[in-house]
C-alpha cells in the first residue's frame, strides 16, 4: 500500500498507534497503520493471543510485500510491529483503536482501561460496527478525543472506513480522523452517530431480508447472492458477506438495531437457529455456505 500524500492541513497519522484486540479485525487495522508508516503495538489478553495476533499481522504484511502493494521490505515492516499483554504499552501512543468483540459493556471496560493509560493529548477510537459511539463516549473522561473508526473486513482489501462522530467528538478530531483514513489509502465516509451508522444499517437490512427469503423458500442462498452480484453489481452477495462477518456478529447487530430502530430489524428464526447450532460462517466452517475447504 502506498500512503496517500499529505496535504498541508492534513494531520499526520501518529508515529505510534495502538490496537486493542488482535483478532481478524484488529490485526487488519494494525496492518493498515503499519503499511502507512506508523509503528504499531497490539495488546491482547494473554501471551498466546498476543502471539497469534502478531502472526496475523505479519502474514498480512507478507502478502502486501508479495503483491507489490508496498515498496518496503518485510523486515522493515515487521520491525514496526510489536505485541503486549499490558495496557501500559499504550502510554506513548498518539492514537489507540479498540477492536474487541461487539459487546457494549466489554467495550466500555476496555476503553476506560485504555484511556487511563493514555496521554491527555492522545486520541481514542472504537471499531464498533453498530453500537452508539456517543453512549460509549459518555463513559470516558475525555469524550471529545473519541470517535468511531469503522473498518471493514477484510481490512487490507477494503477501501472504505466510516468515521463516526459522537455528539462529543471535537471538530479537531473529526478533521484529523478523515485525514488519517486518506493516508491509509482508503476512502472516508463521515457519519453522525446513529444506530448502525450508514453501512451496517443498510447492509444488515439487506442481509436480513435475504435470510427471510431463504427461510420462506423463495430461492437458495447461492441464487439470492447471485442475483445481487449480477443484478446489482454487489461484489459479494449479502449471505456470503454474512458468512464472512460471522452470523453471531450479524445476530448481535440485528438485535441491537431491533431494540433501537424497531421490529423491521428483528432477526429471522433461521439466523437464530444457525447461531445456536454453531454455524457461524467461515470461522466455523459453515454458515449459509460450506467453508470446510
Amino acid at each position: 500500500m502506498t500512503p496517500a500524500p499529505e496535504t498541508p492541513d492534513m494531520a499526520p497519522i501518529p508515529d505510534l498507534v495502538g490496537v486493542l484486540g488482535g483478532g481478524r479485525m484488529g490485526a487488519g487495522i494494525a496492518h493498515a497503520f503499519c503499511a502507512a508508516g506508523a509503528t504499531v503495538v497490539v495488546v491482547e489478553r494473554d501471551g498466546d493471543a498476543a502471539e497469534a495476533a502478531l502472526q496475523r499481522v505479519l502474514e498480512a504484511l507478507r502478502k502486501s510485500v508479495q503483491r507489490g502493494t508496498t515498496a518496503e521490505s518485510l523486515d522493515t515492516l515487521s520491525a514496526r510491529v510489536s505485541v503486549s499483554v499490558d495496557y501500559s504499552a499504550f502510554e506513548s501512543c498518539g492514537l489507540v483503536v479498540e477492536a474487541v468483540p461487539e459487546d457494549a459493556e466489554l467495550k466500555v471496560t476496555a476503553l476506560t482501561a485504555v484511556e487511563e493509560r493514555l496521554s491527555p493529548t492522545a486520541w481514542l477510537a472504537t471499531n464498533t460496527s453498530s453500537l452508539s459511539v456517543s453512549d460509549l463516549a459518555e463513559r470516558l473522561q475525555r469524550p471529545d478525543r473519541f470517535c468511531g473508526l469503522h473498518f471493514f473486513n477484510p481490512v487490507p482489501a477494503s477501501t472504505l472506513i466510516e468515521v463516526v462522530l459522537a455528539r462529543q467528538t471535537s471538530d479537531e478530531l473529526a478533521v484529523a480522523a478523515r485525514g488519517w483514513v486518506e493516508q491509509l489509502g482508503k476512502t472516508p465516509v463521515v457519519v453522525n452517530d446513529a444506530p448502525g451508522f450508514a453501512s451496517s444499517r443498510l447492509g444488515v437490512a439487506i442481509a436480513l431480508e435475504a435470510m427471510r427469503m431463504v427461510e420462506d423458500g423463495v430461492a437458495s442462498a447461492e441464487d439470492i447472492d447471485t442475483a445481487m452480484v449480477l443484478g446489482y453489481k454487489h461484489p459479494v452477495g449479502p449471505l456470503r458477506t454474512t458468512d464472512l462477518v460471522g452470523l453471531d456478529v450479524r445476530l448481535g447487530i440485528a438485535e441491537y438495531l431491533e431494540s433501537t430502530l424497531g421490529e423491521r430489524f428483528a432477526p429471522p428464526q433461521l439466523l437464530r437457529d444457525k447461531v445456536a447450532r454453531g454455524e457461524l460462517g467461515r470461522k466455523s466452517g459453515k454458515g449459509f455456505f460450506d467453508w470446510a475447504e
